[in-house]
Order: C-alpha cells, then sequence, then structure tokens
C-alpha cells in the first residue's frame, strides 16, 4: 500500500458473500450494522460483490443500505476460490482504502479473510458478536467472547488500516429494505495476476438434509449428551419434524460421532437465534449458551435440576427426557 498514513484510510466496507447467486443473509444483517458505523464516522458504506453474473445483485445491497457496490463480475470467479477471492478484494482495498472491513464469520469468511489481512498487513478479528467506535481515535472496538464465553475481549488494531472482523450470522439486525435509495455501482479494474491462482474447483457436492438448515431455522429441537447415542437421536428428530424445525447438538454430542459437525450449536459451531430452542439432554456449557442464548423462547430438558442451561430457559422440564420428548412429540402430532 505505499506510505502508510492512517488519515488516508475512509468508508466502511461489508464483502456481500453470494454462492451460485444467492446472497448471503449475514451480508445485509452487516449492512445494518455497518450503516451505523458509517454514519456515526461520517462515512460511505460500500458493499463489495464478487462472482460472476451477479452485477444485478448489487441494487439489492444499496436497497439495504449500501451507499456504493463494488462489484467484480468474471467467469473467474463463478466458483468460490479463498485465493482468488482473497487476491481481488486484496486488491480493490489497495485501490479505495477503506477504513473497515467487515465479512461474515461463514465458511467462506473464515477461509479467505485471513489471506486479505496478511495482503494488506492489517490486523484482523474472528468471530465478533458487538463493535463499538471510538470517535476521538476512528478506532473500531471489535467485541467477541474469550475464554469460553466467560468474559467479552475488546480488541482493535490502532496502528493499522484497514480494521478488519469477521462477525457471526444471526447477531446483528438487518435495516428495512427500501427500494428507492440511490447508491452507485462501480467495477474497478483488476490486476490480472490477481485471477491466479494454484488450486481450481473440480466439483461442489451440497449436502443432502432431511430437516431444515440450523442457520435458517425458526424452531431448533437440539441434542446433548444426555441423549446417550445416535440411534436415540431419532427422538430429537421426530419432535423437530413434529414442530417443522431443524435439529441442532451439542458439540459432545457431536464430538460423540452421533450426529454430523452442520448440526453443532455453540461457540465451535453455528450462532442461532430461532423464535423457539428446544434443549434435550444439554447441560448448558458456556459455548454452547453462546450459540444460541439469544433465542427469542427456550425450552429445556434435563434430569438435573442444577443444570446451567436453566439459567436461560424461560420453560424448565425436569425429568427424564426418553419420557418427555416422545410425550410431546406424540401430543404434538395429534395436533
Amino acid at each position: 500500500m505505499g506510505e502508510f498514513r492512517k488519515e488516508d484510510f475512509k468508508g466502511v466496507w461489508v464483502f456481500a458473500e453470494q454462492r451460485r447467486g444467492t446472497l448471503h443473509k449475514v451480508g445485509f444483517e452487516l449492512l445494518g450494522r455497518g450503516r451505523e458505523l458509517a454514519d456515526q464516522l461520517g462515512c460511505e458504506l460500500a458493499a463489495v460483490l464478487i462472482g460472476n453474473g451477479i452485477k444485478a445483485k448489487a441494487a439489492d445491497l444499496i436497497a439495504a443500505g449500501a451507499d456504493k457496490v463494488y462489484v467484480v463480475d468474471s467467469p473467474k470467479l463463478e466458483h468460490f476460490n479463498d485465493e482468488l477471492y482473497a487476491n481481488v478484494l486484496s486488491d480493490i482495498a489497495e485501490q479505495f482504502k477503506p477504513e473497515i472491513i467487515l465479512t461474515g464469520a461463514t465458511a467462506v469468511g473464515r477461509a479467505f479473510f485471513p489471506r486479505v489481512s496478511i495482503k494488506l498487513n492489517a490486523g484482523l478479528t474472528a468471530d465478533c458478536t458487538a463493535f463499538e467506535l471510538d470517535m476521538t481515535t476512528r478506532n473500531l472496538y471489535q467485541i467477541r467472547p474469550a475464554f469460553g464465553g466467560s468474559l467479552m475481549a475488546k480488541i482493535m488494531t490502532p496502528e493499522r488500516r484497514p480494521q478488519m472482523s469477521t462477525a457471526r450470522y444471526k447477531v446483528f439486525k438487518r435495516l428495512a429494505t427500501d427500494p428507492a435509495r440511490k447508491g452507485q455501482v462501480i467495477e474497478p479494474k483488476i490486476k490480472e495476476d490477481s485471477f491466479a491462482a494454484r488450486s481450481s474447483f473440480i466439483e461442489f457436492i451440497e449436502e443432502v438434509e432431511t430437516t431444515i438448515n440450523i442457520s435458517e431455522a425458526d424452531i431448533i429441537v437440539s441434542g446433548g449428551r444426555g441423549i446417550g447415542s445416535g440411534d436415540n437421536f431419532k427422538l430429537v428428530r421426530e419432535l423437530a419434524k413434529a414442530l417443522n424445525g431443524a435439529v441442532g447438538a451439542s458439540r459432545a454430542a457431536v464430538d460423540s460421532g452421533w450426529i454430523p459437525y452442520s448440526h453443532q450449536v455453540g461457540q465451535t459451531g453455528k450462532t442461532v437465534s430461532p423464535k423457539l430452542y428446544v434443549a434435550c439432554g444439554i447441560s448448558g456449557s458456556v459455548q454452547h449458551l453462546a450459540g444460541m442464548q439469544s433465542s427469542d423462547i427456550i425450552v429445556a430438558i434435563n434430569k438435573d435440576p442444577e443444570a446451567p442451561i436453566f439459567g436461560v430457559a424461560k420453560f424448565g422440564l425436569v425429568g427424564d427426557l426418553f419420557e418427555i420428548v416422545p410425550a410431546l412429540t406424540a401430543r404434538l402430532k395429534k395436533g
């Protein structure tokens, strides 16, 4: 970036993640928070959109709060490649020098954003759940759980720009869509060597789910160590099906091999915020609570009345889940 001067950097950017032409909701959530940060700093909010055949999606990002959208639309970017995406985003950032860049702490964000921070010689804070500003220095406090969720760390990178963070999905609220909003679409010139990568895309194999994706679900039924075995997870699946919900799990259940990692809720899994979360046989470690405690209604089923999960539950059922869960399922099936 040549001679470094913090005053040369201005603007809040959000990387608008997309897969096969569909924008990920985390980008809209970050535009909502980014709009607030940009207004406080008195600067513009921009989205960065990378892919193939995606230029038309820029209008959706402007309607969601962006003043500008930087679009790089190329057949070479049809499929996500962490090296290519890092090259392209770094190239754009070197040209336009944003003050802050945010992206979702998704599989995509976690894969390529550290590469961008290295290329830009910038600091990066992962898995943030809140942001604050020091207006005297324009430093961004990047707030995230630490030490297993037992405290919240405030991290900043005062000597470098841009300030970079990945943020958890389902934490921030998106703005109401305004189709009348006006914005600018910019197609920056990208260096040819930015499209060079040592790896190439071969095939995309989509995981086949028999239930709803937990990241998008309004209702989640999760099982923990108390379920006892993979075979017993059928109780959780049946209750989830009766509620038209998704199946979740604690880390203990995933580590035991009872259910795939894609169902894991918690600090090392997915952050969820459904309208209803039913925890079956989950004690409620701080790591699990960090991923689901913002749910609207939490129902806990556990034989241990002292289990920490009851501290966040609106409704608690103390008893044998192998009696309670089938009874609930049977009642729901009766309508």
